[in-house]
């Protein structure tokens, strides 16, 4: 695998398609300022051009922008075990680099068993609505709290439903590929209740009930008990593909790298 944290341009076809896009993006920017602006006095060139999005990294052909990164910490909120505020923009990076390898894998094994039904969706969606610590405290079961929660984290309900349902799709991969053999326990799904779940609710807010939220107990158990022969599997499809972070800044092995090729 190539991992490159420069601009090359000229080593790749990729590397012009970029440029392409950039140029594509900044003469958007500047037709969007001008038409906001109306028209200039002869002769005069505006210096207000506005920078819609960048690409900052190229996994294959697969392009990803700034706004994605952004995107992704706004959405980690949604997560129990990364509460939206831990999140950098390299370690979100890497999630998303990871998400459009394993993306591109469905593609060409067209699982189309992977998708989640629409009733999945909605049970997650209602899961989350009411056990999420952050929603709990946002009281998101009503309609008025769900909004206000959204708004405070810049997301809108079309979004989240879109990013639930990419996940279990994800998951369902994940677990058809490597579910088999491994198996959650009663007792470590009880550990997880009380020693990960119970701490992250506030003094006075009563928490959901052991047997309601199994299930997604056990999913992040699943997760992690995997964690191993996901990593095996993720490094096997950089290998076979060209991870290309465009911007040093997000490139989290830069500094052991230094930019130079693997």
């Amino acid at each position: 695998m190539r991992r490159r944290t420069h601009f090359r341009m000229t080593r790749s076809g990729r590397g012009w398609k970029l440029w392409s896009v950039a140029l594509c993006l900044a003469w958007l920017a500047t037709a969007i300022s001008a038409a906001q602006s109306g028209p200039s006095p002869a002769g005069q060139i505006s210096s207000s051009a506005v920078v819609l999005d960048r690409v900052v990294a190229l996994v294959n052909s697969r392009i990803i922008l700034q706004s994605e990164v952004e995107d992704e910490i706004r959405l980690s909120v949604l997560e129990a075990n990364e509460g939206g505020e831990n999140l950098t923009p390299q370690v979100a990076l890497e999630h998303l680099i990871s998400r459009a390898l394993i993306e591109q894998q469905i593609q060409q094994e067209a699982s189309g068993s992977a998708e989640p039904a629409p009733s999945e969706v909605a049970a997650r969606l209602n899961e989350l609505r009411r056990e999420l610590p952050a929603c709990v405290q946002a009281d998101c079961t009503s309609d008025a709290g769900w909004r206000a929660f959204l708004a405070s984290h810049g997301l809108t309900a079309e979004r989240v439903e879109a990013y639930l349902r990419y996940r279990l799709q994800i998951l369902n991969l994940i677990e058809q590929r490597f579910r088999q053999g491994i198996q959650i326990s009663p007792e470590e799904i009880e550990t997880y209740y009380r020693q990960v779940l119970l701490p992250q609710y506030a003094s006075g807010q009563t928490p959901p009930a052991l047997d309601r939220v199994t299930g997604r107990i056990s999913e992040i158990l699943l997760e992690q008990q995997v964690n191993a022969l996901l990593d095996d599997w993720l490094k096997s499809l950089r290998e076979q593909g060209d991870v290309e972070v465009l911007d040093p800044a997000l490139d989290s092995a830069s500094g052991n790298e230094k930019g130079e090729a693997k």
